[in-house]
């Protein structure tokens, strides 16, 4: 259940490397989004080594890498100014206990409500903020410690390397696989540097901007358990509660979606449940070991699969490399060029953008094509788990209207002159005026059939167009039967109670999907 080598496909070789290389990325990363929190860069990098190493280990998608994300920094940087940085350990307790409640309660399988549409707009905005992130390490700290632009060499140094490093990362796997070009990438751009002894911001150059404190240094020591240092009181919990609850919303839905796309790119299926578990119990540890908890990283999650990484251990590898690097390497880090890693980044941003939704969108319909376009932009300007919940809304309002106008009912008199209705259609709250407008009551015989083998009676409101059906029906006089509805619409009407005054004949048993598939 817990075997590293996960995939019989992957090399370990491969996992290795590819770890290496997410683990050199995942630095900057974890520092800036603790900074986007306002606690200190520790709480972030010890959030990347926990949460990647529980995740990889026991989560449901070999080869999905998970730490320290903007998406969720975002939410606490309210909590942590307001009540303090104990105050944001006790949420991402809460919030593992949550997202664990969720995978227990088999909550996973939704994201598979998730429209393609949807999905495309979440991919090409998560790009889209990928990218303008990585236009942060543009800034330098100037003379009076404000944050201005670079300009001049500095600036053409700057963008002549993350050229290079693009084009090693393009042109490498053409020539060789036996390294991965991102790592060969890193590697080769930080020799050049410091070799030639270019002017040009490394890792610890990024750190010191970021604090403000030029002594600062990624060396530090392994995380501690420590117990949140809060009252235990329904006031806490009043407090928490509610950043709690976004949290773990934002880290499920990026982290489903985030699973959704690897599944896509390795041709293979992941649980969902169990990442919902697994990402979980890591926020949980994470709150108890001064972490600020996380989720699921795309961008990462694009370079380990990209350098080869499949199995368990590359993202087991990647916790452990930083984890390395923290305790024992951290001299060895600070000097890397940040325009590697931007380089690294942006063939992220191109690698994750779906270029063809350019193609095709001429050819899906126009709903369509504005979804993803809503998506990507709300992506831009709010965050994934808002973007990606009215993607859904949107497409459900759009289906609804659709459904609603497509309701049909040919009628013929069978040879005992009653008169046959063959409902077409799904009967929910969108559709019952145009259900009850297919029905002559007036004119019908003393014995109408409402056939609903190919139609579904959804919600209460279908109850209540059935019932008033019924009723009309009544006041003539005439009997109303209803033939072929399934288990799950019998229950509704024997709920409803009187509700329903009819006749039911012939109900054959249809078969449902099951939970089964969510894993």
């Amino acid at each position: 259940m817990f075997e590293l080598r996960s995939n019989p496909d992957a090399s370990a070789k491969a996992d290795l490397l590819s770890g290496l290389t997410v683990a050199l990325a995942l630095i900057p990363e974890a520092v800036a989004f603790a900074f986007v929190a306002g606690v200190e860069p520790m709480v972030g990098l010890y959030a990347a080594f926990i949460v990647g190493i529980i995740t990889a280990i026991f989560g449901g998608r070999p080869g999905m890498i998970s730490g320290a994300t903007g998406a969720m920094a975002v939410v606490m940087v309210a909590l942590v100014a307001e009540h303090g940085v104990q105050y944001l350990f006790a949420a991402v307790v809460l919030t593992g206990i949550l997202q664990i409640s969720a995978g227990l309660l088999r909550l996973g399988k939704f994201i598979r409500l998730v429209p393609h549409p949807v999905m495309l707009g979440f991919v090409n905005g998560l790009a889209i903020v990928i990218f303008l992130a990585q236009l942060g390490q543009f800034k330098v700290l100037d003379a009076s410690g404000s944050m201005v632009w670079m300009q001049g060499e500095m600036l053409y140094t700057m963008l002549g390397l993350i050229a290079l490093t693009m084009a090693i990362i393009h042109f490498l796997p053409k020539l060789t696989n036996a390294i991965p070009s991102s790592l060969a990438a890193i590697l080769v751009v930080a020799l050049l540097v410091h070799g030639l002894g270019l002017d040009t911001p490394t890792v610890i150059d990024f750190v010191r901007s970021m604090t403000g404190d030029v002594n600062s240094t990624l060396e530090g020591s392994l995380p501690t358990f420590a117990i949140p240092a809060v009252p235990f009181n329904f006031e806490t919990l009043w407090i928490v509660l509610p950043y709690s609850m976004i949290l773990a919303s934002v880290g499920l839905i990026e982290s489903l979606l985030t699973l959704t796309l690897v599944d896509e790119l390795t041709q293979t299926r992941g649980k969902g449940n169990r990442e919902c578990v697994a990402q979980g119990s890591a926020n949980l540890v994470s709150g108890f070991f001064g972490a600020m908890g996380g989720c699921a990283m795309i961008g990462q999650s694009m370079i380990n699969i990209n350098s080869g990484g499949r199995s368990r251990l590359s993202g087991a590898s990647a916790a452990m490399f930083l984890l390395a690097f923290i305790l024992f390497g951290a001299t060895l880090i600070e000097m890397i060029p940040i325009a590697a890693l931007v380089g690294v980044m942006f063939m992220v941003v191109l690698g994750t953008f779906e270029w063809s939704s350019f193609r095709i969108v001429n050819k899906i319909p126009k709903s369509d094509a504005f979804v993803i376009v809503l998506v990507s932009a709300v992506t831009v300007l709010t965050d994934l788990a808002i973007a990606v919940l009215v993607g859904v809304i949107v497409s459900a309002l759009r289906f609804a209207w659709e459904h609603a106008t497509h309701m049909m009912a040919p009628s013929h008199i069978d040879q005992f002159g009653r008169k046959i209705y063959k409902v077409q259609g799904p009967l929910f709250f969108a559709s019952t005026t145009s259900f009850l407008e297919l029905f002559d009551a007036n004119n019908d015989p003393e014995d109408v059939i409402v056939d609903f083998a190919d139609s579904r009676v959804a919600d209460h409101s279908a109850l209540e167009a059935i019932d008033t059906l019924a009723e009309r029906y009544l006041r003539e006089g005439k009997r109303l039967h209803l033939r072929h509805l399934s288990p799950e619409c019998r229950r509704l009407l024997h709920k409803a109670g009187n509700l329903v005054e009819v006749n039911l004949m012939e109900d054959p048993n249809y078969k449902v999907a099951v939970d089964e598939l969510a894993g």
